[in-house]
């Protein structure tokens, strides 16, 4: 051993890169079987005309050397493959240094589908996943001890996302500090789960403990961290099943997964003393592996201070990644909370004409509400990125601008790689004549209105989204 190595988390290191692996193997999966309708030749936000108004130093990624749906799909199945492998133990009975180009790979295709993937992948749980696979290159193979301040770098990252979600939240939204943002985030949320109704229907004095219990994690749990054990590897343990609490009320993709597998990097050895005891036989750390430690250490320590003048900034922005590379970010998570639910409702007809007896059929989604007898489907840490940007394009038509047009002109061409984003298509055999999308407001059932109708949802018209169109009318896209 030398002295950067660390005693006692031998099984903490193997979980983190366990977990770390399956998040890629979910993201790589999600990014080959979505990326067709989304971001590809002929997506509705194509990556070739991304690529040639940004240059390589503002996105970089490999696409910029070229794009084919085709080359896509490659480098999507070599990232899943390479995830795979190391998920089941492959990658860390290799030499280091291969073990190290294994993770290295997965983070640069990995990057290089973020950088190219534009409001589909704008989302603060793409960087997370990034930097923590940037220290996993350093977390070393199984034959080095885990490295005690990549594990210390590990515990930064956590305190970032738990204490830069606090801070955002008690910043933000006034009902945040009058602990009555769950009267509706569990109803308002992007994508409700199987339980979210059930959560919104807890007593309001239950709701308000949560916030008080979610304000304690985040801004006073998360200094506990860099205590001696066993202090860390308490705050750890509260900061996993806080959000284990939030994995059972909604679907946040896998920004709770993530951030569970850095906690668990936190736990010593003796906390699973008695499932099993390691009994780790490491060889002697190569010097230039420890030199690349430091090197790590000192990058790391660099770029920290644009996150910390973040988190001690008045104007604290969310999520933000501060470089190109995502590397060392800002991370935040509903400053505001939305006081009621809208919802896109998209729906096609065959008549070319619109008459007061023309008929409109429901388009339906799979993950987002819809059909309001249609218990909400756990997807999470799945990412269906469609059905989040939905969401948004509910709270505001700005969210919207860049792709919806072409999404409806998709539709209007029954495009089968759009359709498989979807859960029903009213369409099967011909295309609709016209497509429209009209916003709903949605509530949740009461308990006495599920037990009499078997809806999970009541939802009335709020108005119009986008006004019937035709194939003509969407030439240009």
């Amino acid at each position: 051993m030398n002295w950067l190595d660390a005693d006692g988390y031998v099984i903490g290191r193997l979980l983190v890169t366990r977990g770390i692996a399956a998040l890629y193997l979910v993201a790589f999966l999600a990014a080959l079987l979505q990326f067709r309708a989304l971001i590809g030749e002929r997506g509705m936000l194509p990556v070739p005309e991304f690529v040639r108004d940004h240059p390589f130093r503002s996105s970089p990624s490999l696409f910029h050397w070229r794009f084919t749906d085709r080359i896509f799909a490659t480098v999507a199945t070599i990232g899943a493959i390479l995830a795979a492998l190391t998920l089941v133990g492959v990658t860390e009975r290799l030499p280091l240094i291969a073990c190290m180009l294994v993770w290295f790979a997965l983070w640069v295709l990995y990057l290089s589908i973020v950088n190219v993937g534009q409001v589909w992948y704008s989302f603060g749980w793409e960087s997370l996943l990034l930097e923590a696979g940037v220290l996993a290159i350093f977390l070393g193979n199984a034959d080095t001890a885990p490295q005690f301040v990549v594990l210390l770098m590990l515990r930064w990252l956590l305190f970032r996302v738990e204490f830069g979600a606090g801070l955002i939240k008690w910043r933000g939204d006034r009902c945040w500090r009058d602990l009555t943002c769950l009267y509706y985030h569990h109803e308002t949320q992007p994508m409700p789960g199987p339980l979210s109704r059930w959560f919104h229907h807890l007593p309001r004095p239950l709701h308000r403990v949560e916030v008080a219990g979610n304000h304690l994690t985040q801004l006073v749990i998360p200094f506990a961290l860099f205590l001696p054990q066993p202090g860390a590897g308490i705050a750890a343990g509260i900061m996993i099943v806080t959000q284990l609490w939030l994995v059972l009320s909604g679907n946040f993709a896998w920004l709770n997964w993530v951030t569970i597998v850095l906690a668990l990097s936190v736990l010593p050895d003796s906390f699973y003393a008695a499932l099993i005891t390691p009994n780790p036989d490491f060889a002697f750390t190569p010097e230039p592996f420890t030199a690349a430690v430091l090197a790590l250490t000192a990058v790391v320590a660099f770029l920290s201070y644009r996150p910390v003048r973040n988190l001690v900034s008045k104007r604290q922005a969310m999520n933000a990644s501060y470089n190109p590379w995502h590397f060392v970010n800002t991370y935040g998570a509903f400053g505001s909370i939305t006081r009621a639910r809208k919802e896109v409702i998209v729906e096609g007809t065959t008549d070319a004409v619109v008459t007061p007896a023309t008929e409109w059929l429901e388009y339906e989604f799979k993950g987002k509400p819809g059909d309001v007898f249609r218990r909400p489907r756990q997807c999470a840490p799945y990412h269906r990125r469609l059905d989040w940007l939905m969401w948004f394009a509910a709270i505001s038509r700005d969210y919207a601008v860049g792709w919806f047009p072409r999404f409806a002109a998709r539709l209007l061409d029954n495009d089968p790689d759009t359709l498989r984003l979807l859960r029903h298509n009213p369409f099967p055999d011909a295309p609709p004549a016209l497509v429209r999308a009209r916003v709903f407001h949605y509530r949740y059932t009461t308990r006495a209105e599920h037990r009499a109708t078997g809806a999970w949802w009541v939802r009335t018209p709020a108005g119009n989204f986008m006004l019937p169109v035709s194939r003509v009318d969407l030439a240009g896209f």
